[in-house]
């Protein structure tokens, strides 16, 4: 089996990207299942319904997200009714939505979980216990387990990675936009790879149109941030599980660069 997970789609540009890629690289790998980071994936910032149907109709499997989930406030009104939309599993008890689904495959059914990091961000609760919490519940009916872990910082990712090891298939790290060349399957067999990077315009600074950051940094002032257009880059990791031992043998990082 292969797994297509992919890094946060950022606004219009990027959801085009999503779709056109995503397309190629199923029939290109033969893809069996794509799950997608979509928390910036309305104008750069949170979810919308429409755009959460649009990622279904790119290709997406399963949803996840992170801190920009709440931008948009009418997903309060659906994340509760979508099955295979996520929020970070960390978020107290009685946050709307749910942070981890049971996707079937064929025959086979594939836990994906979503967590948000602590250090430089919101605290949440500990995202180690609640791991290990939804472990519990799901392991035992799940072939193949996957993790977004949607965190800033790269020791934190490493860290949970290292902690989850042998009992996962696959963490993945999101947030930063920018793609890590560390992908690898750590030595108890799980798939790792500390951030996938974004699906987004390329010419940007993670997305925004570069002038308004680059003023910001020099001024100091909060300016109002809006989404870069033009040629995109699309950013991913394909993990190979042999069908038999359900364990992940083979990771590819995608990384493509519109011209």
């Amino acid at each position: 089996m292969r797994i297509l997970m992919t890094g946060d789609v950022f606004g219009r540009t990027g959801r085009r990207a999503f779709a056109e890629h995503t397309a190629k690289l199923k029939k290109e790998k033969n893809i069996d299942m794509v799950v997608v980071n979509g928390e910036n994936a309305a104008h750069g910032k949170g979810l919308t319904l429409p755009t959460l149907n649009a990622l279904y109709s790119g290709g997406a499997d399963v949803v996840t997200t992170g801190n920009h989930i709440w931008d948009k406030k009418d997903v309060l009104a659906f994340i509760d009714q979508e099955p295979f939309l996520l929020r970070p599993a960390n978020y107290p008890a009685n946050t709307p939505g749910k942070g981890f689904c049971i996707f079937p495959y064929k025959a086979k059914n594939i836990g994906v979980i979503n967590l948000q990091g602590r250090v430089f961000m919101n605290s949440l609760d500990c995202p180690f216990s609640c791991a290990s919490e939804i472990l519990k519940e799901i392991q035992r009916e799940c072939d193949i387990i996957l993790v977004d872990f949607h965190a800033e910082a790269t020791s934190e990712k490493m860290a949970l990675a290292y902690f989850l090891d042998g009992k996962i298939t696959a963490l993945v790290g999101t947030h930063t936009h920018v793609q890590t060349a560390d992908e690898k399957i750590l030595p108890n067999g799980t798939a790792y790879i500390t951030d996938l990077g974004m699906t987004g315009p390329i010419n940007s600074i993670i997305g925004v149109q570069p002038d308004s950051v680059v003023e910001q940094f020099t001024t100091c002032i909060l300016k109002k941030f809006e989404p870069a257009e033009g040629a995109c880059v699309y950013c991913g990791l394909i993990i190979e599980v042999d069908d038999k031992t359900n364990r992940a043998v083979k990771v590819e990082r995608i990384q493509i660069t519109e011209k």
